[in-house]
């Protein structure tokens, strides 16, 4: 994935001033625009666009460090106007453009580049599954996006979770892992930022359409599952592995991530307080 992620980089280098969008950066490297983004993100803290747009900046401040207009500077990088890009400029270096020549001063946002860092080596277990298509079926609701900490709203959907609907989730449950799961979709950040709101959902798996309407169903379609097992602290055991997934499995595996919700389940241990046996479930398929 390092090879397709520089190419990418090139290409980008190569049309700055160009439109460039995720399907079309996506095909550059040949996986899709999902899993270009969340290993993007994970390995750099930064989503496509910013890098992009932080690029642009950059190479937009040397021209005007030469002596280029700021109107047709503005117009070669994609702005719309002159005062689009003054605050657009004026918010990443915290300059006017019309100071850059004059201070002779500039902010520089180099290309990256992607090499192999040898880390310590700490073993990642997963194993790869196959299910048939399934239905996610319980209650769900609209929550900020937290990539850390116990999520307040996440509780508070879990204590509005009543009786007869635990008893329906329980009656329908009948695809392994058989457990209580919590599912994540339609992320506004595109699970890149923690900003915005996803949808969570808590329920199980069923291959039967819920009788009652009590609860919500979210069809999943066949496909292959990631699953990656982690005993620990919860919720930091769970969200460390979450974060390694992104920034250390994808990159190097065979697989990339597709659009379908990704699921957990947590065990608290018995032995330990605030220990917890969990495992994340991820959608993929193998690279082409």
């Amino acid at each position: 994935m390092l090879r397709e992620l520089n190419h990418v980089m090139d290409h980008i280098e190569a049309n700055l001033t160009e439109a460039l969008s995720l399907e079309h950066l996506s095909a550059h490297a040949g996986v899709s625009g999902r899993h270009l983004q969340m290993v993007f993100y994970g390995l750099t803290g930064m989503t496509l666009g910013e890098y992009v747009k932080n690029r642009r900046l950059s190479e937009a401040g040397l021209e005007l460090l030469q002596g280029a207009r700021v109107t047709d500077v503005a117009l070669q990088y994609g702005y719309q106007s002159t005062d689009g890009f003054t605050r657009a400029f004026k918010r990443w270096s915290g300059r006017l453009p019309s100071e850059v020549r004059k201070q002779g001063a500039h902010r520089a946002f180099p290309k990256l580049l992607f090499t192999i860092a040898v880390k310590g080596g700490i073993p990642m277990e997963f194993r790869i599954e196959e299910k048939p298509a399934f239905y996610l079926a319980g209650v769900s609701a609209r929550v900020p996006m937290q990539f850390e900490g116990v999520n307040s709203e996440i509780v508070k959907l879990a204590e509005r979770i009543d009786e007869g609907q635990r008893q329906e989730m329980r009656a329908l449950q009948d695809m392994a892992p058989c457990e209580i799961v919590n599912a994540s979709y339609d992320a506004e950040a595109n699970f890149q930022k923690e900003e915005g709101f996803l949808t969570h959902l808590i329920g199980v798996l069923t291959t039967r359409e819920a009788p009652h309407g009590r609860l919500e169903q979210v069809p999943v379609g066949a496909c292959t599952w990631a699953v990656f097992p982690n005993r620990g602290p919860f919720p930091d055991a769970l969200q460390r592995t979450m974060a390694r997934v992104y920034a250390e499995w994808l990159p190097g595996a065979d697989y990339e991530v597709i659009e379908a919700p990704t699921f957990s389940f947590t065990k608290p241990d018995a032995d330990l307080e605030n220990h917890a046996y969990s495992e994340i479930w991820v959608p993929v398929r193998r690279r082409r």
